[in-house]
């Protein structure tokens, strides 16, 4: 017939080449954002890290000026900091992992935004220098992964991918990432965001997390070198007497972190609820009281609270501290004085010193044991005794040290930890702080919601007044 096509059939793709990913357009575009949003991670985590040395180092040398200085200076930098995160900033405070963790639980757009805005993201980082500039115990880690989740979930939804589980992804990646670039511990980055961050793992995100880690460890690796956090340590712990260490750190310092994240919960009762009351009626006064008690409990050691302890546990490590046998319990006690006061700043690495000043404590009572491998030991127990974190806990330790030889005691120890500190704290604290911004964000949509009933409005806009049929009133035609 005239009428039929008599063209040949236009070639089919094989189907395998149709189904694939690797050739999809959507897919491409969204692996490229994920590279560039990482290299930004990688970049923003060397440049948060060495200007975090450089005003720490300003306030240092003000304080080796004086020791009286401080007395001014951190007091006014807490109420300050208090006062500028009343507002629009608020989401800035804290570590800002609890943060991410709750915008990846709740998908929705307007509170992760609240969350995770670059204005946010740039806030945390000025902030904590500034605290840091203030003489705060603090880290930059924690911040480290806010920002990086801020900055892929930013560039996600400038570049379409808003869609909540999409979203999802960019902020899991960019806190891995953030991890990873923040410590120069890739393998840490990956374990976090599986252990702490998403509490599943989909199998097509693995690739994903991976190519994010390892672009912002080449970024950090490519301008600071190849170096581990702490130096390298050849230690070890062979079996017998020696593994007495594993049960003391993993019992006292799990102890000492279950006490530590149970101690910076919000609650309604006992010490927390009194310290929240106190926060609440003067937030701006109970801060400088804070940073004063901060200096006060500094007077007490000769290396000093202030900042993230970073020299002080080297320097325990190293067996050639001054800091005192006080040190370990005064860092906690200066860690908790920097988070009462709200202020923005992390607890990652003032956990670490913490566990490094216990750790020496316990070396003296454990001579059959390195001393340095008992501080190792101690510091990763504190660490996962905090976050009831295990696997993270045991690979940061590791990668901070480059040493792989202390695996299986490390493992055993953070386990054990574990055990120990949820004796005292039952949740994780990072989910715990989550669940706390979680429950804040649900009370005000619905406050928000029982104020438009109460108003007879509705989101989009006054109710209509309806006048209902009745025996006395005839229906309109």
């Amino acid at each position: 017939m005239s009428g039929e096509d008599t063209r040949p059939p236009a070639p089919r793709k094989p189907r395998w080449l149709g189904d694939s990913d690797l050739f999809s357009a959507v897919h491409w575009r969204r692996r490229i954002l994920f590279w560039s949003g990482a290299v930004l991670v990688g970049l923003a985590a060397v440049g948060f890290a060495s200007a975090a040395d450089c005003v720490f180092e300003l306030f240092h040398r003000a304080e080796q000026h004086s020791r009286f200085w401080p007395f001014l200076i951190t007091p006014a930098m807490f109420a300050l900091l208090a006062w500028l995160t009343q507002g629009a900033l608020r989401a800035t405070r804290g570590s800002g992992i609890p943060q991410a963790i709750a915008a990846l639980k709740v998908e929705d757009e307007t509170f992760r935004r609240s969350l995770l805005s670059l204005r946010v993201a740039l806030g945390k980082i000025a902030l904590t220098l500034a605290a840091l500039l203030g003489g705060a115990s603090v880290g930059r880690e924690g911040p480290t992964v806010h920002v990086g989740a801020g900055l892929l979930y930013s560039l996600g939804r400038r570049f379409g991918f808003a869609e909540p589980a999409a979203a999802g992804r960019f902020i899991l990646a960019g806190s891995a990432a953030g991890l990873a670039a923040a410590f120069n511990t890739p393998l840490a980055g990956v374990v976090f965001a599986i252990e702490e961050m998403s509490g599943a793992f989909e199998h097509r995100m693995s690739g994903i997390i991976l190519t994010a880690v390892i672009i912002a460890g080449v970024v950090s690796l490519g301008i600071l070198g190849n170096y581990a956090y702490f130096g390298r340590f050849d230690i070890m712990l062979p079996l017998g007497k020696a593994w007495l260490a594993v049960l003391a750190t993993g019992a006292v310092c799990g102890l000492a972190g279950g006490l530590f994240a149970r101690l910076i919960l919000p609650g309604a009762h006992g010490l927390a609820g009194h310290v929240g009351r106190l926060r609440g009626r003067s937030p701006v006064l109970f801060a400088a009281g804070c940073g004063l008690a901060l200096v006060l409990l500094s007077q007490f050691t000769h290396a000093g609270l202030y900042g993230t302890g970073y020299e002080q546990a080297r320097a325990i490590l190293e067996n050639r501290s001054e800091t005192g046998q006080a040190f370990g319990v005064l860092k906690f006690l200066g860690n908790i004085a920097s988070f009462w006061a709200g202020i923005p700043g992390g607890i990652f690495s003032p956990a670490l010193a913490v566990g490094a000043g216990l750790g020496q404590n316990l070396a003296a009572m454990l001579p059959g044991s390195d001393p340095s491998a008992v501080v190792l030991l101690a510091m990763a127990g504190y660490l996962a005794g905090v976050t009831q974190a295990p696997l993270t806990a045991t690979v940061i330790s590791m990668e901070l040290t480059a040493n792989q030889q202390m695996a299986l005691p490390i493992m055993a120890t953070c386990l054990l930890a574990r055990a120990a500190s949820s004796l005292l704290c039952r949740k994780p604290v990072y989910h715990a702080l989550a669940d706390v911004l979680i429950e804040a964000h649900a009370r005000a949509g619905a406050a928000a919601t029982a104020a438009e009933a109460e108003a007879g409005t509705t989101p989009e806009g006054p109710a209509e007044k309806q006048e209902l049929p009745g025996p006395d009133r005839p229906e309109r035609p």
